[in-house]
């Protein structure tokens, strides 16, 4: 039997669900869980700090009046927030927020540092690192690709929180608490078409503005060659110059200290001033490497959003997106035989679909499944196999002769919890996973109990001749794959 605040908040939801659009609804309101009822105050439990702060820029109004129709003219919504402390915190912890009075100007506030003293009308005229001469500010090319669209990015459950995100920021750009929004994500899931995709609806909605989007590897040769040319002070009055600045791969500008230098005063002005900035990489903040923890600490000041691995169903509608979009047809066998074989990488997928095509076009043969094998059974084999969590379980679990199902357990049995620490840290070191993932496949644990295992085994590695053996030997089995 469901209890009193459970129901109220079922109430709740029914209201909303019929004032909001079911995407909007999946993605904001799905998620929250009631928590108690005392008091006429309902508390509902939402997962971050943005989370709360999207709910009270969007729907606060309408949460207000759901609540007074369950609770009366008396009742009052609270928070329950978890929040991500794992940078300067081992743990997470829920606080409690009022919705009504929670000062959001105070998390702006943050101090930023600035030494250059700019003015206006030199940054209109400065040289330009993209070699335009007579550049004016509106002539900067973004550096766009138009195909790399929000219509052409499709949305499923693996991309839900990063592409709603993405057009939060297109819409109002610099002005949501996404600032900075980091992306990231394993190769070929498309963090950089979301990227182009923020940028060019940003130049749709708001034409005056100045986008530009820029590989790390590109700013940094563009800063060697101020350095080089005894500039750098114009290469900075550029980057001031930019309404939205995008960078992709953020991750390469590891243990280039110079470069990470300046790019955090350029970071910092925009920031200041209200411009949006979008990165990208290949990992979350708190698994980067060679990044500066001033550097790492603003990266954390918005949003970090994944996106993961899709399932097949979303496989098979980018495949036929795809196929739509280029005016050809595919049986659907084949499209389906292409989305099961090839799972882990989107890029890679649309590359096997174009070769499949591409077969068929010059050898003038009908599209079959026996032809689609063909060209993906090449395909697959010329593509390193990704090792992933759940065939790391298996090699641990049929290693020490454990039911697969009691590795994800609560029990606190001793080979237990040891093949579990096995696996965790084998994850870390073979999968380009977040530890939050790890944990979250490991029995449900959070990304500190993933840190404290990768200790642990590496602490009996040193110190234990028959644990070392172990590890040496799973090992071996686990690179058999690669």
């Amino acid at each position: 039997m469901n209890k009193l605040y459970e129901k109220i908040w079922e109430n709740c939801l029914n209201v909303i669900k019929d004032n909001i659009s079911p995407n909007s609804f999946k993605t904001w309101f799905e998620p929250i869980k009631p928590v108690s009822l005392s008091n006429n105050v309902l508390k509902i439990q939402v997962p971050s700090q943005f989370f709360y702060e999207w709910l009270e820029e969007h729907y606060i109004d309408l949460l207000k009046k759901t609540i007074k129709k369950e609770l009366g003219s008396n009742g009052r919504l609270e928070y329950s927030i978890i929040m991500d402390n794992s940078f300067s915190s081992s743990t997470s912890k829920p606080y409690t927020v009022n919705a009504p009075t929670q000062n959001r100007k105070a998390l702006k506030n943050r101090p930023v540092t600035m030494p250059l003293d700019i003015n206006k009308e030199k940054r209109e005229s400065v040289p330009n690192p993209f070699i335009i001469p007579g550049l004016k500010k509106l002539d900067i090319d973004p550096q766009l690709i138009e195909s790399c669209n929000f219509d052409n990015f499709l949305q499923g459950d693996c991309n839900r929180l990063a592409r709603s995100a993405g057009i939060a920021v297109s819409q109002n750009p610099g002005k949501t608490s996404f600032n900075p929004l980091l992306i990231y994500s394993g190769n070929g899931l498309g963090k950089t078409h979301l990227a182009h995709a923020i940028g060019i609806d940003v130049k749709n909605n708001f034409p005056d503005k100045t986008v530009l989007y820029v590989s790390s590897e590109q700013f940094t040769n563009q800063f060697i060659d101020s350095v080089r040319n005894y500039n750098q002070n114009d290469f900075i009055h550029f980057y001031l110059m930019i309404d939205v600045l995008i960078v992709d791969d953020i991750h390469c500008l590891a243990e280039k200290e110079k470069t990470q230098d300046v790019f955090f005063h350029i970071f910092n002005h925009l920031h200041q001033n209200g411009k949006q900035i979008v990165i990208t990489s290949d990992q979350p903040p708190v698994e980067m490497k060679g990044i500066e923890p001033r550097l790492l600490s603003r990266f954390k000041w918005g949003l970090s959003a994944d996106l993961q691995i899709p399932d097949l169903e979303t496989r098979i509608a980018i495949l036929e997106q795809k196929l739509y979009n280029d005016g050809v047809e595919m049986p659907k066998e084949v499209v389906e035989l292409i989305a099961t074989s090839i799972k882990t990488n989107i890029r890679e997928m649309e590359g096997a679909l174009i070769s499949i095509l591409a077969q068929s076009s010059m050898n003038k043969k009908e599209i079959t499944p026996e032809l689609a094998s063909k060209v993906i059974d090449k395909f697959v084999k010329s593509t390193p196999k990704e090792i992933t969590i759940e065939y790391i379980q298996k090699v641990v679990c049929d290693y020490f002769n454990i039911p697969h199902d009691k590795i994800n357990s609560k029990t606190r049995k001793r080979e237990i919890v040891q093949a579990r620490q096995l696996a965790m840290y084998f994850a870390k070191n073979f999968t380009k996973s977040s530890l939050a993932a790890i944990g979250n496949k490991c029995g449900n644990k959070d990304h500190a109990t993933v840190l404290h295992a990768c200790k642990t085994v590496r602490n009996l590695t040193d110190t234990d001749k028959n644990f070392r053996k172990y590890v040496d030997e799973l090992e071996n089995i686990i690179k058999i794959k690669l």
